[in-house]
């Protein structure tokens, strides 16, 4: 009687091991109003932090000519280092503001045209 196997039926399938149950709440209107003023405050800083750095046109001028003197001469590129890393710094920035800016417009017309589901009984 020992070696009897009674299978456990209590057991969940193998396919659900993994599966991890998720919530499907919706957001409330006021959240999704302070997240989208989190990511335009976000940007709007994103955005006046590149305004402070000053002669970015000349940094976009000699950013080729700060590449080929740093190819010629390995010392020579510790000294430009910082002019690569800001104009890398103001694009990275810029284009980060740029998708904040835009999901947070987008997440407001969302939300502000968003209609409350109701439920019609016959």
């Amino acid at each position: 009687m020992a070696d009897l196997n009674i299978p456990n039926l209590n057991i969940k399938s193998d396919k659900y091991i993994f599966k991890k149950k998720l919530t499907l709440r919706r957001k409330s209107k006021k959240r999704l109003f302070i997240e989208s003023f989190f990511l335009f405050i976000l940007s709007v800083l994103l955005v006046y932090i590149n305004y402070l750095i000053p002669n970015k046109n000349l940094l976009f001028q000699n950013l080729p000519l700060t590449f080929s003197k740093s190819f010629l001469l390995i010392i020579d590129l510790f000294s430009y280092l910082y002019e690569i890393l800001l104009v890398i710094f103001i694009i990275a920035t810029s284009f980060t503001a740029l998708i904040l800016m835009i999901g947070s417009f987008y997440r407001l017309s969302r939300v502000s045209k968003r209609k409350s589901k109701q439920i019609i009984y016959k």
